[in-house]
C-alpha cells in the first residue's frame, strides 16, 4: 500500500515581504508538519502554485485547478495539484499599488472588499490520480466556502493517512468524512502510461503532422516547449507528448508548468520538455534552439538553425495513414460517388488508446531485431549490456538515416536497453507486440494480443485489417486503464453555484495543527497491517524476437547506395578544390554515408584520384577535413561485425612541410 497524499499545504499571498512588481507567496500550513522518512517535503512550491506569479485582484474569480509536477534529486517526481481560490483581502496595510490590477478611481482609498487574495489548497503525491486530487481538494474547498457542518481538520487527516493498493487492477473505495463516496482505480501494469484523454487532445489541438515533428524532436533530443492560456493544458500536452515515446522513457528535465520566476531554464543547453502560459509567449520567442508549440492557435515554430530529423520512410507514410484512418475515417470515402454513412470516431478515451496503439506498432517495426544486437557482458552483480548500434543500422539499411541514428545514441534509447534488454526479466505491451506471441505472465492481459512485425508489414496497405489490430490493441491499452466494466457508484459534493461571488465569506481558516497530528498518527495506528507498496513482479524468459531484416525494398536501397557514394565524391572534391561552403554543406552526409563498405572504398579511390604523384598540398582546413573523414572511417573499421575491407597509402604535405602519412592502405580480407 502507499500513501494517497504525502502533504496537504496551504499556500497564501505574502503582505510582509517588501519589494516591487509582482508579489510573493507563502507557506501559511503544512501537514504533516514533519516531513516523511520516505518523501522529503519539496521546496519552492509556492511558486509553483502560482506560476503567472502573486497577484492581487479585483475581481472574484472562479476557482482554478492544475497539476504541476516536481522532479527531485533522485529522479522522482512529485505530483502536486492546485487548488486556487480567492478571498477578499482585509489587512492591506504595506500594499503596494502597483501589486493591485487596475487603477482605483475616487480619491485612491481601496475598500477591503474591493480586493482579493489569491489563496492555493495543495495536495503532494507520489501517485498520479489527477481526477482523484481534484475531488479531494474540491470537498475541502466546499466545506470551507458553503460552511458545511465537518471538520476540516479530520477531511485534512484522513487524506494524509489514506492508504491505496499497488497497480494491479485493484480498486479502493474510500471516504474523506463529509457524505463522499470515492474511488480508486488502479492500471493492471504501472509500466504503461496512463494517458486518459490527453493523447486525442493534443491531436485536436496541433494536427497530425504537427504532433509527430514534436515526437520526432523529442526523440531526437531537441527542446521542445509549449505554451497555452490554460495551465491543466500544458499538463496534458505534456504528460501526452511524453506517453508517446513508451516504450523509451524520457530521461531530460520535464517541466509541464514553469513559474514565472524560473524563465530563465528556457535558456538550458540540456534538451527539455516544458510548458509556460501564454502571457510569456512574447519573451520566448527570442529563443532560437527551442521548438515552440501553441497549442490554442495550433501551429509549431521549428528555428532555421534546428535540422529536425523525421522518420524513415516507408514507416513515416505509414504512421500517416494509420493515424488519418483512425482521427479522420471518412477521409478516405470523400470522393466517392456513394459514400457510406458517416463513421463515428470513438469516443475520446478509447481514440485515445487508438492513436498509442498506432505508436506502439511503429516503435515495434523500428526496434525490429534489436534483441539480436545485444551483447552481454556482464551478469554479476548487474547485467551490463551493450548495443551494437553501428551493426543494426547495417543491417536495418539505415546507416544514413539521420533519425534512427539520432535515437539510437540518445539516453532515452541506453535506458531502453539496459531495462528490456536481460533476458530474464517482467514484460509488458510492448513486448507482446514486438515478439507477436504471448510471453506476458499475465493470461487475462495478453491472450488478444498476437501482433507479428511480418504481419504487420504484410498488413500495411490493408486500412481495414490496420483499423481492426489498432483496435485490438487499444482495447489492451483501455483495459490497463479501466480494469474493472463495472466501476462502483462515487459522489462527491461540490459547491453550491456562484458560490465564489457571495458577498461575506470568512477567510479560509487556521487549521488546528495539533488535532490534525493526532488523527494522523490514529488513522495510521490502524493502517499498520496494510500489505506493503511494492507489488512483485512476475518474470519470464524473453524471446529472441524477430529477426533484423532490411526496412527498405531492394530498389530503394540500390539508389540510396550509389547516392551515398555519390555524396563521398561530391564532399572529396570540394575539399581539394577548397570550396569551403560546399564542402560544409555535404560534409555531415559523407561522415554518415561513411558507415557504410561501398562508401568507404569510395573514400580510398578518390583521393587515389585527386593526390596525383603521390603528392598534394592542403592548407590547414582542407587537411581537418580529410583528417575527420579518415577518423570516421577508421572508426567505422574498428568496429566489430562490420565488413572487413581496405584502404591505401598516399603522401600528403601540410603547408608547414611536415609529412604526413595516410593511412590508406587496402587490407586483404584475411
Amino acid at each position: 500500500m502507499a500513501r494517497l497524499a504525502d502533504y496537504f499545504i496551504v499556500v497564501g499571498y505574502d503582505h510582509e515581504k517588501p519589494g516591487s512588481g509582482a508579489g510573493l507567496g507563502k507557506i501559511i500550513q503544512r501537514f504533516p508538519q514533519k516531513d516523511w522518512d520516505d518523501t522529503p517535503f519539496p521546496q519552492g512550491i509556492e511558486l509553483f502554485c502560482q506560476p503567472g506569479g502573486w497577484q492581487l485582484s479585483r475581481e472574484r474569480k472562479q476557482p482554478t485547478f492544475f497539476v504541476v509536477v516536481l522532479t527531485d534529486i533522485d529522479s522522482d517526481r512529485h505530483y502536486c495539484s492546485c487548488l486556487t481560490f480567492y478571498e477578499a483581502e482585509i489587512n492591506l496595510q504595506g500594499t503596494k499599488k502597483e501589486e493591485i490590477e487596475g487603477e482605483v478611481e475616487g480619491s485612491g482609498l481601496i475598500q477591503p472588499a474591493e480586493v482579493f487574495a489569491p489563496k492555493s489548497l495543495v495536495l503532494v503525491s507520489r501517485l498520479d490520480y489527477p481526477e482523484i486530487f481534484r475531488a479531494c481538494l474540491g470537498l475541502i474547498y466546499t466545506v470551507y466556502v458553503d460552511s458545511l457542518n465537518v471538520s476540516l481538520e479530520s477531511l485534512i487527516a484522513n487524506l494524509c493517512a489514506c492508504l491505496v493498493p499497488a497497480a494491479g487492477g485493484s480498486q479502493k473505495l474510500f471516504s474523506l468524512g463529509a457524505g463522499d463516496r470515492q474511488l480508486i482505480q488502479t492500471p493492471l501494469h504501472d509500466s504503461l502510461p496512463v494517458t486518459g484523454t490527453s493523447v486525442a487532445l493534443l491531436f485536436q489541438q496541433l494536427g497530425i503532422q504537427n504532433v509527430l515533428s514534436l515526437f520526432c524532436a523529442v526523440l531526437t533530443e531537441n527542446k521542445v516547449l509549449f505554451h497555452s492560456a490554460s495551465f491543466q493544458r500544458l499538463s496534458d500536452a505534456c504528460r501526452a507528448l511524453e506517453s508517446l515515446m513508451f516504450p523509451l522513457k524520457y530521461s531530460y528535465p520535464y517541466i509541464p508548468i514553469l513559474p514565472a520566476q524560473l524563465l530563465e531554464v528556457l535558456s538550458s543547453p540540456t534538451p527539455f520538455i516544458i510548458g509556460v502560459h501564454s502571457i510569456f509567449k512574447t519573451d520566448i520567442h527570442e529563443l532560437l534552439d527551442v521548438i515552440i508549440a501553441d497549442l490554442d492557435g495550433g501551429t509549431i515554430k521549428i528555428p532555421e538553425c534546428i535540422h529536425l530529423s523525421s522518420l524513415p520512410e516507408p514507416l513515416l507514410h505509414q504512421t500517416q495513414a494509420a493515424l488519418s484512418l483512425i482521427l479522420h475515417p471518412d477521409l478516405e470515402v470523400a470522393d466517392h460517388a456513394f459514400p457510406p454513412p458517416r463513421t463515428a470516431l470513438s469516443h475520446s478515451k478509447m481514440l485515445d488508446k487508438e492513436v498509442r496503439a498506432v505508436f506502439l506498432r511503429l516503435f515495434a517495426q523500428l526496434f525490429q531485431g534489436y534483441r539480436s544486437c545485444l551483447q552481454l557482458i556482464r551478469i554479476h552483480a548487474e547485467p551490463v549490456i551493450h548495443f551494437h548500434k553501428t551493426a543494426f543500422l547495417g543491417q536495418r539499411g539505415l546507416v544514413e538515416n539521420d533519425f534512427l541514428t539520432k535515437v539510437l545514441n540518445g539516453m532515452a534509447f541506453a535506458g531502453f536497453v539496459s531495462e528490456r534488454g536481460p533476458p530474464y526479466r517482467s514484460c509488458d505491451l510492448f513486448d507482446e507486440v514486438y515478439f507477436g506471441v504471448d510471453v506476458l505472465p499475465f493470461d487475462s492481459f495478453s491472450k488478444l494480443v498476437a501482433f507479428e512485425v511480418e504481419r504487420i508489414k504484410v498488413e500495411e496497405n490493408n486500412p481495414v485489417k490496420i483499423i481492426k489490430h489498432v483496435r485490438e490493441l487499444a482495447e489492451q491499452l483501455f483495459k490497463n486503464e479501466n480494469p474493472n466494466p463495472h466501476m462502483a457508484f462515487q459522489k462527491v459534493p461540490r459547491p453550491t453555484e456562484g458560490s465564489h461571488l457571495r458577498v461575506h465569506i470568512l477567510p479560509f481558516p487556521k487549521i488546528n495543527e495539533t488535532r490534525v497530528q493526532e488523527l494522523i498518527q490514529e488513522n495510521l495506528a490502524k493502517n499498520q497491517n496494510a500489505p506493503p507498496a511494492s507489488r512483485v513482479e512476475k518474470k519470464c524468459v524473453v524471446p529472441a524476437g524477430p529477426p533484423v531484416v532490411s526496412i527498405m525494398d531492394k530498389v530503394t536501397t540500390v539508389f540510396n547506395s550509389a547516392q551515398r557514394l555519390e555524396v563521398v565524391r561530391n564532399c572529396i572534391s570540394f575539399i581539394f578544390e577548397n570550396k569551403t561552403l560546399e564542402t560544409e554543406k555535404t560534409l555531415p552526409a559523407a561522415l554518415r554515408a561513411l558507415k557504410g563498405k561501398a562508401a568507404r572504398q569510395c573514400l580510398t579511390d578518390e583521393l587515389g584520384l585527386h593526390v596525383q604523384q603521390n603528392r598534394a598540398i592542403l592548407d590547414h582546413q582542407q587537411f581537418d577535413y580529410i583528417i575527420r573523414m579518415m577518423n570516421c572511417t577508421l572508426q567505422a573499421e574498428a568496429e566489430p561485425h562490420t565488413y572487413k575491407h581496405g584502404i591505401s597509402v598516399k603522401w600528403c604535405w601540410w603547408p608547414s612541410g611536415i609529412r604526413i602519412l595516410f593511412t590508406f592502405r587496402r587490407l586483404s580480407n584475411k
